[in-house]
């Protein structure tokens, strides 16, 4: 069993041709910009969205530790008593308390990767299994790829890789790719804006960019963190003389999981930053390319 936050269906940005993209709960980097906050605590958490409660009082009367209140016409939901059972999300049929993360079997997951199978052979897609960070759930991880190579999909892995190595060579015969989240080269930095170093993931980067695995570079273009020529270039060059790098995708920041944060009761650090323009993603993959990295822009 492993716990799923989400199964994206016709994804197109994880790798190439037409995906399913598996979504493994649980993250050990604390990127101030996620878009995803709800895939970092290793157990599940429960969303709540107020503008869609009825004030019916289900959950009130299903919740087993008190956590769901109601005072007059205010709506409370004391999350430090929540122990996420999921009982409340099953009766709240107006969706304002939702329980993204869920245990599933491997063979479960494989029944709804197997839907568009049709599709993975016309557009030469497969399965992408991504996080969060996937390797935390590594037996569960190394299940589906098993299954997945068994039944002839092609297989990719996103990982910011602040694993030990030896998780993911265990991987290897079993990935077509690698999709590498990278944020900035410069440890300092790194620490101040994901919390963790980056010791360990560019050693992973190197070791898995020297010619053993197929590698797709992906980098977050966050304001004030790595949108400058400088930053871009530092990471530029530190890929140079890694063969098995055969793109770069640059990111650009968005606003599109700010929702998230207020269903999980949390502040959104990310609130006052702008994307980043076109004609700055523009210059940002031309530098990559001086440096002889094919490089594009993602939407």
């Amino acid at each position: 069993m492993g716990l799923i936050f989400n199964i994206q269906r016709f994804s197109i940005h994880d790798g190439p041709g037409i995906r399913t993209t598996v979504f493994l709960q649980g993250c050990n980097l604390r990127c101030y910009w996620c878009h995803n906050p709800e895939s970092n605590p290793v157990r599940p958490v429960v969303e709540f969205f107020p503008e869609k409660c009825i004030l019916c009082g289900m959950c009130v009367e299903t919740c087993p530790e008190g956590a769901q209140q109601i005072e007059g016409d205010q709506r409370l939901y004391y999350r430090e008593l929540c122990q996420a059972c999921g009982k409340c999300v099953e009766e709240c049929f107006a969706r304002a308390l939702v329980l993204p993360a869920r245990e599933m079997t491997a063979e479960e997951v494989m029944a709804e990767v197997h839907r568009d199978r049709d599709y993975y052979n016309d557009s030469g897609g497969g399965v992408t299994f991504s996080g969060g960070e996937p390797f935390l759930q590594k037996e569960f991880l190394l299940e589906l790829l098993r299954l997945s190579k068994r039944a002839g999909l092609h297989t990719a892995v996103d990982t910011a890789a602040n694993v030990p190595f030896e998780w993911i060579e265990e991987a290897l015969p079993y990935t077509d790719l690698f999709l590498f989240d990278c944020k900035v080269i410069d440890e300092e930095r790194h620490r101040a804006v994901t919390g963790v170093s980056n010791r360990r993931i560019l050693e992973n980067l190197r070791k898995l960019g020297d010619g053993r695995a197929r590698v797709w570079v992906r980098v977050p273009v966050i304001p004030g963190t790595n949108d400058t020529p400088e930053e871009i270039g530092a990471i530029a060059e530190f890929l140079t003389d890694l063969p098995g790098v055969e793109q770069v995708e640059l990111l650009p920041f968005h606003h599109l999981g700010s929702g998230k944060y207020d269903s999980l009761g949390l502040d959104y650090p990310s609130q006052e930053l702008k994307p980043p323009s076109e004609s700055q993603m523009e210059e940002l993959v031309r530098i990559l390319e001086t440096r002889k990295l094919p490089a594009r822009r993602m939407s």
